[in-house]
């Protein structure tokens, strides 16, 4: 029996849509009701995601849609990019799928961001459905409409804000996630607490354990709070005009790793866990924050698993990556800084700072 949390994105023009959270909603027909009507639907997967639900999220669509595709993608962040994208386009054009066709993002991060952006540009615009099977989706990618494929020279730096109809996050597929998926989906969760809920970080310090076990009240928790956060965060700036750039602590130095390594190396989650003990650093260096905290992070990062020391791509190579950054203005690299635990905020930061940082952690 599904149980169901839920959480509401309120947006304008009545584009508001619910996060459904819960332990078996992909086998609950209530979780597909009230979808847009259409003469068919198509489910984007990937190699590893589809074998294990696609037939599951099928039967539960065929009672609604008289058609039921399924496009298989390669799996890895080293596809987020056009040819994928075009695979899903080419489908929906080969089929002549007409513009109420909806699409089912059954997976992880990489195919909820490029199964939005098929959605987006096909016809300019047709309906999707997150269905994300990963901790990082739920907590993250699949809720707020940003959607986008990753160019050589930068990561996420092709796409459109585009919001899904629903996102249906069910726990349970979290069962099948691989450890270090799991342990980097956690870098987004322990996002939330400095930038917006000092008592979430707290409790998060406290509770890991339990995460890392896969305890399920305890990750339905987790994945509802950090929505909750998200969620007010999207609906005062959808389109990350000011408020919602917070989102993106340790981003911009993650960014930089996944391009300098090459896409793929490293998970996003692994990057934005170094990236945060980097940004926590810069923080104490512009006296926004006292000592004490990068040393509280890190400690946290490294109990969940995850890499606190950057890779050695030199100082002039990450200021290079960081300068094509969506939050870099007019060749200033500018950084989600936590302010006080609890508010963040966009700082300016001179390379000099950043190269000290880079520097002290034996990335320059």
């Amino acid at each position: 029996m599904a149980f169901t949390d839920t959480v509401k994105i309120q947006l304008p023009d009545d584009r508001a849509y619910e996060i459904r959270i819960g332990a078996g909603l992909l086998d609950a027909p209530a979780s597909w009701h009230g979808l847009p009507k259409a003469s068919a639907a198509v489910i984007v997967s990937n190699e590893t995601v589809a074998p294990l639900y696609a037939e599951r999220l099928r039967r539960q669509l065929e009672p609604l849609y008289p058609r039921v595709d399924l496009v298989t993608l390669p799996d890895g962040e080293q596809h987020k990019d056009w040819a994928c994208l075009d695979r899903i386009c080419d489908h929906l054009l080969r089929e002549a799928l007409d513009r109420k066709t909806v699409l089912f993002a059954l997976g992880g991060g990489v195919i909820g961001d490029m199964t939005g952006f098929a959605a987006a540009i096909y016809m300019r615009g047709v309906p999707f459905v997150q269905v994300p099977t990963t901790l990082l989706a739920q907590v993250d990618s699949s809720v707020g409409g940003k959607t986008a494929i990753n160019h050589p020279l930068g990561k996420n730096m092709l796409g459109a804000f585009y919001q899904p109809q629903r996102v249906i996050a069910d726990l349970a597929t979290l069962d099948s996630l691989p450890d270090r998926e799991l342990r980097a989906g956690l870098a987004e969760v322990i996002k939330y607490g400095p930038i917006a809920d000092p008592g979430f970080l707290c409790w998060i310090e406290d509770n890991l354990d339990a995460l890392l076990a896969r305890d399920k009240a305890v990750l339905g928790y987790a994945v509802r709070r950090s929505c909750e956060i998200k969620a007010d965060v999207v609906g005062a700036d959808e389109r990350e005009q000011g408020l919602r750039a917070i989102l993106n602590f340790g981003h911009t130095i993650g960014h930089a790793i996944e391009a300098g390594l090459g896409y793929g190396v490293w998970l996003h989650g692994e990057a934005v866990a170094c990236g945060m003990v980097l940004a926590a650093d810069l923080s104490e260096r512009m006296g926004l924050m006292p000592t004490g905290f990068v040393e509280r992070l890190r400690r946290l990062i490294e109990r969940a698993g995850l890499p606190v020391q950057p890779p050695k791509l030199g100082g002039e190579r990450y200021l290079q990556l960081m300068r094509v950054d969506k939050k870099a203005e007019a060749g200033e690299i500018r950084f989600v800084l936590i302010e006080a635990l609890g508010r963040a905020g966009l700082h300016a930061v001179p390379d000099a700072v950043i190269v000290q940082t880079l520097s002290a952690h034996g990335a320059a």
